[in-house]
């Protein structure tokens, strides 16, 4: 790569920090508005208890925990595609593993704040700590959680020293505090050979822990459910389930994160169509892969039809709950997959409309796991009934729109795409100046 082309990439990864133009401020506006309202229904849950939603004392999870699977599998997805992609070595990455990487902590963080949420008292969150019982699931939950944030957070924080360094160096005197804060968490870099040899080992060991943790994460999840006492969830795919879910999501919100953030910060010239051909490859890989498992879980179980899980799969298939079925398994699978895979013109459209069929589709099998499995019957005709309460949905839209809120923020004081990585790719020296466009931005 010329200098040129390396010194415009440099302008355009960091052309966010300290840009707060009327659209910045309009998204960032908005976004805060809806989560404001979910907090102010939060705050009117606590004042007034769980009766304000729709738990009952048969069907006990709803909303929340359904949201905490799918959030946190989405964070799965964003993590497994920088980690993929890194130990893969692809060679058209750079501009893509940090919005991925992002995008996983973002997910996590509120995935993670669901469970809280769902207790009614978050005072008696400690309590899982002070009493933990090492045969819970719920404490393998939170020590796998837990375990997968931190390592979240370093695997996001590596590759962002270099390039710390960089907007250092580039920023000078004008950046105040905001070139102090780069000094320190730079941690001195200068690209030494030592420094890139210890940086190298460090994000090739996170880049093969983060893929494992990850799957315990999930797995842990999908235990939770396939140890109680409720049929439809005994399941011993359930695990291996959920992961692929988790995948499949989580690489859709990444296709989603990366059209968003490539149009508002003009990265046209950097994230090209070939990229969204590739996530689309993957996006169908795991799709296909899930329809597998999804095909085998329920083949065996509507096969030998037991008792328990007999009235279950007939309210998926055929009753109460077979809008949600038929619309996620046409609509949230098998047409994405087919969009995704149409050769010709439009690509990034094409993958953006297939993730977001993808998404909307894997919060329904979500849905269709928690809700009929909480009301199927323990007992003959002991069916349970849910309706979410616009405090559950106030809740889910302040908790959706917090994931792009928290990375336009990210963004606006940290690169958003990695210089370091395309210099390591394209085996480049380190650029001149940045571009006069950014040198004129403000602060």
């Amino acid at each position: 790569m010329d200098a040129r082309t390396r010194g415009l990439y440099v302008e355009r990864a960091l052309w966010p920090i300290g840009r707060g133009d009327r659209n910045f401020w309009l998204a960032v506006g908005g976004l805060s508005a809806l989560v404001a309202l979910g907090l102010y229904a939060y705050v009117y849950q606590l004042q007034n208890g769980l009766w304000v939603t729709g738990l009952n004392q048969k069907v006990s999870w709803g909303f929340y925990i359904i949201n905490c699977v799918f959030f946190i599998g989405i964070s799965y997805g964003g993590a497994m595609t920088g980690a993929i992609l890194r130990l893969t070595n692809a060679k058209w990455r750079a501009p893509l593993t940090r919005l991925a990487e992002a995008t996983a902590v973002a997910a996590l963080l509120v995935g993670a704040v669901f469970p809280i949420i769902d207790l009614g008292r978050p005072d008696r969150f400690i309590n899982v700590i002070l009493y933990a019982q090492v045969g819970s699931p719920i404490v393998w939950d939170v020590v796998a959680i837990g375990t997968y944030l931190v390592a979240s957070l370093v695997f996001l924080y590596l590759p962002l020293i270099p390039d710390l360094a960089i907007a250092r160096d580039l920023l000078g005197s004008r950046a105040n505090v905001l070139g102090k804060v780069y000094g320190m968490l730079s941690l001195g870099w200068r690209g030494t050979h030592a420094q890139e040899r210890a940086l190298a080992r460090g994000v090739g060991i996170l880049a093969v822990l983060i893929i494992p943790l990850a799957i315990s994460v999930h797995s842990v999840l999908a235990w939770l459910f396939a140890v109680t006492s409720r049929g439809a969830w005994h399941s011993t795919i359930f695990a291996p389930l959920f992961v692929l879910a988790a995948v499949l999501s989580g690489v859709a919100a990444v296709i989603l994160v990366i059209a968003a953030l490539r149009k508002v910060y003009g990265l046209q010239a950097f994230i090209t169509a070939k990229h969204f051909r590739y996530l689309s490859y993957l996006l169908i890989a795991l799709g296909m892969g899930y329809l597998y498992f999804m095909i085998s879980e329920y083949l065996t179980e509507g096969y030998v039809a037991a008792e328990e899980i007999a009235p279950v799969l007939e309210s998926i298939f055929v009753g109460q709950y077979a809008p949600s079925f038929w619309a996620f398994a046409i609509g949230g699978l098998v047409l994405p997959l087919f969009i995704a895979g149409l050769p010709g013109r439009y690509p990034v459209a094409r993958a953006c409309l297939a993730s977001i069929l993808v998404i909307a589709g894997m919060w329904l099998k979500r849905f269709l796991i928690v809700v009929p499995g909480m009301a199927g019957p323990i007992m003959p005709w002991e069916w349970g009934r849910y309706s979410p309460t616009w405090v559950e949905i106030a809740i889910t839209v302040g908790a959706a729109a917090a994931i792009p809120l928290m990375l336009i923020v990210f963004f606006r004081f940290f690169p958003v795409m990695s210089v370091h990585e395309l210099d390591e790719i394209e085996g480049v020296e380190p650029a001149p100046r940045l571009a006069p466009a950014f040198a004129g931005g403000e602060e």
